[in-house]
């Protein structure tokens, strides 16, 4: 069974976006190599570091569906129906957009009504023992205080935003303790990986 993940950019004083859903710098390591990578799910292009390649193709061939809310949804227009990483997407939403099916492939999109938790077991069994990428700082936090997150990624941008979306907040189940964390430098940013003690979480 494969486990389920989140992974952010996020500045220096935690907040994954500005007030008005920019991220400034946040991914400015996207472009801070001579490396081209090509994401296998549209027409996006990368250049980072030999670093940030092997981190990508590791994101990239290791997971297997995605989980997300209808906010990041809606602020990327679905992905135009192509998340670049190339996966079957879950959205936690009554329904979707008005003619999306239409305008769309349906078997790339689903959108799950019945909550979270049935979410992500939809995602598992398309993905299988491949990873379950979180996307959304809410879905995140919700599947913290579920005990369903087994790893926190973060890449730790070197950018301060003052204020903005934060990675954690409004967690119910606190402290939350975290191993690791596993660290690759990079260029402008720094990538972490986190094991979450599921002890430390409730069963849901």
């Amino acid at each position: 069974m494969g486990k389920v993940v989140a992974g952010f950019s996020m500045s220096l004083d935690g907040f994954i976006a500005d007030p008005e859903d920019g991220v400034p710098h946040i991914f400015d390591w996207y472009g801070a190599g001579d490396v081209r990578f090509d994401w296998p799910g549209n027409d996006m292009v990368s250049h980072v570091t030999p670093a940030g390649a092997a981190y990508l193709r590791e994101l990239v061939d290791q997971t297997g569906a995605l989980v997300v809310g209808r906010r990041i949804f809606d602020l990327t227009d679905g992905w135009a129906g192509r998340h670049p990483i190339g996966v079957p997407v879950f959205v936690v939403s009554h329904r979707g957009p008005e003619g999306w099916d239409e305008r769309h492939d349906p078997s790339r999109t689903t959108f799950v009504h019945d909550g979270l938790a049935a979410a992500v077991e939809r995602a598992r069994a398309v993905a299988g023992d491949k990873w379950i990428g979180v996307g959304g700082a809410n879905i995140a936090q919700q599947c913290l205080d579920l005990g369903l997150l087994d790893e926190i990624r973060i890449e730790l941008a070197p950018v301060v935003l003052g204020s903005g979306i934060p990675f954690f907040a409004n967690l119910t189940t606190t402290p939350l303790v975290l191993d690791g964390p596993r660290v690759i430098e990079d260029r402008r940013v720094t990538h972490l990986a986190y094991t979450v003690r599921k002890e430390a979480v409730p069963e849901a």
